[in-house]
């Protein structure tokens, strides 16, 4: 029996993406940074399959929490979002 997942990564995806967009729309840099993470994400052929969104593969992503939070169902806090974001930018210079 998995264990239970930690409350801190117990969230909504829908409520992630509204404290992000909020902070983006507060700091324009954020925001191109949380932008070209979300495109970096983006599942193959999007554009082939419904619903015609760049949206990452949900198995991909399911295996990312996994590796990061130890369980698939976790949603990461907006910090952790905000900081890989930044990272992003600085490491790969763009």
């Amino acid at each position: 029996m998995p264990a239970p997942l930690d409350p801190r990564y117990a969230g909504s995806w829908r409520a992630l993406t509204g404290k992000l967009a909020l902070r983006a729309l507060v700091n324009p840099r954020l925001a191109v940074d949380l932008l070209r993470t979300g495109w970096a994400f983006r599942r193959r052929d999007w554009w082939r399959q419904p619903p015609f969104l760049p949206l990452p593969d949900r198995t991909y992503l399911r295996w990312r929490m996994y590796t990061a939070y130890a369980s698939e169902d976790a949603v990461p806090p907006a910090e952790d979002v905000i900081r890989f974001a930044r990272w992003r930018r600085e490491t790969m210079h763009l």
